[in-house]
């Protein structure tokens, strides 16, 4: 039987998953810019940028997935959930690496908010939704729906840290300055 609320539900998904393209395309840029600078530490490639584009990907592939026709309650539960699931999985390993790859670099609390804390309670949302679908899938989609929008606005968070931190990066080393071995840390972190 076809989940009759996910009709409602279009506008939303075009809005954000289209937001989500658009924005991971700007995130390439930054990428770019990334790969201009001179000292730059694959782990923190992978703790501050990387999950940046899976958060937009997540966004874009859940709102493809639930614009699908034709989509069961136990369609958009095992989707859901498997998607949520995956991402817990995801944040942990950006936990291990925010604890232990960073070199000399020490993460900040805003590091764990929004690299970790912020991004787990988003996926756990998700895995939540996938459990409360087939008994309450209107309350299952609104939690999807608020799920999407965080992971939107931490994308946007952590894109915008990083672009900062690039050009104040490059001003410094365009005056000489040391950048003090910050390979690749979110600008908010400049003195």
């Amino acid at each position: 039987m076809a989940l009759a609320p996910l009709a409602d539900w279009a506008n939303f998904y075009v809005i954000t998953g289209s937001s989500a393209g658009g924005l991971t395309g700007l995130t390439f840029v930054v990428i770019a810019l990334a790969a201009e600078a001179r000292r730059v530490n694959a782990t923190g490639l992978h703790t501050f940028i990387t999950p940046t584009i899976v958060h937009f990907g997540t966004v874009l592939a859940l709102a493809a997935f639930l614009c699908v026709p034709r989509q069961t309650t136990l369609s958009v539960a095992i989707g859901i959930g498997f998607a949520g699931l995956a991402g817990l999985i995801y944040i942990a390993v950006i936990f291990w690496n925010l604890g232990h790859g960073m070199g000399k670099y020490e993460p900040f609390v805003s590091d764990w908010v929004w690299n970790v804390v912020l991004p787990g309670i988003a996926y756990g949302g998700l895995f939540g939704a996938g459990l409360l679908m087939r008994q309450s899938p209107e309350v299952a989609l609104y939690v999807v729906s608020a799920t999407s929008l965080m992971l939107l606005f931490i994308g946007i968070h952590n894109a915008w840290d990083i672009a900062v931190w690039m050009s104040l990066r490059n001003a410094q080393e365009a005056q000489g300055q040391d950048s003090k071995g910050d390979e690749l840390a979110p600008a908010s972190r400049r003195d």
